[in-house]
């Protein structure tokens, strides 16, 4: 009985002399460290190639709007056996500082008050122009800060939280119908940020981050793959400021004495 098994176990050796070797390769074998130089090129290529090319694509498209506009006698194209990329990217910076210079003098206000007035008084373009305008003023005036703080907001229900960016202080009509101060908070979608949600919320109900806008920003373009390091002192990082606890067979009415009234759903 002893001898026939050695026999079959000798047998099974001869045919795998490698035993399981070769099913699960060590961490030091060669497929593993082809594996992990493999990827650790695409992490160091694949982000400046994707910058790279997207900066090509805008600059390509720019030269191909502008660079058919320039005459032929001051296009050196024209005297050159090949394009220079990015002549049209050039020349339309240039036509921009030569407007701005304009506008600041006297004849090129004048221009502009009267072109504002005609844009004014046509019914689809006169709204269409305002908020444009005022979006352009806010994003690109010295010392922007049209995203000031990066806050958490509890969104889209209790329980469950998401980055979002105050952009100012509620005025006007929508905060006169609402008791408590409320915040003007941009809630971003993923990836795509600059599409998103208005939210006016309650200011006692943000909670203030100490990561800054870009890094907030990095989060919610990723998905939360790039989550930046927690920079508060040892002892903040240990008190919790909100939970995610909900209680579901409950209901809060508010009051406008903010006394929370807990009332059963009905089921």
């Amino acid at each position: 009985m002893g001898e026939g098994t050695s026999r079959k176990s000798s047998k099974r050796e001869k045919n795998n002399p490698g035993g399981n070797a070769g099913k699960n390769p060590g961490p030091g074998s060669l497929g593993a460290r082809l594996r992990t130089y493999f990827l650790a090129g695409i992490l160091v290529t694949a982000p400046i190639t994707i910058t790279l090319y997207a900066a090509w694509i805008f600059v390509a498209f720019v030269d191909g709007k502008v660079t058919p506009l320039i005459p032929e006698s001051y296009n050196p194209s024209t005297y050159l056996p090949f394009d220079i990329p990015g002549l049209g990217l050039v020349v339309m910076a240039v036509v921009l500082i030569l407007i701005g210079w304009l506008t600041a003098g006297f004849l090129g206000r004048l221009f502009l008050r009267i072109s504002e007035r005609i844009l004014r008084r046509m019914p689809v373009i006169s709204g269409m122009y305002s908020a444009i305008k005022q979006i352009f003023e806010t994003v690109l005036k010295k010392q922007s800060n049209a995203f000031r703080e990066a806050v958490l907001v509890e969104y889209p229900r209790r329980g469950v939280w998401a980055i979002a960016f105050i952009t100012g202080r509620t005025k006007g009509e929508v905060q006169s119908l609402i008791e408590e101060e409320v915040i003007n908070v941009f809630l971003p979608t993923t990836p795509n940020p600059t599409s998103g949600f208005l939210l006016f919320v309650p200011r006692k109900d943000i909670i203030h981050l100490s990561m800054t806008v870009e890094e907030a920003i990095k989060m919610v373009i990723s998905g939360g793959i790039v989550t930046p390091p927690d920079r508060r002192p040892k002892a903040e990082q240990k008190i919790a400021r909100a939970s995610a606890t909900t209680y579901e067979d409950i209901d809060i009415l508010r009051e406008k004495d903010r006394t929370p009234v807990l009332v059963t759903k009905k089921k």
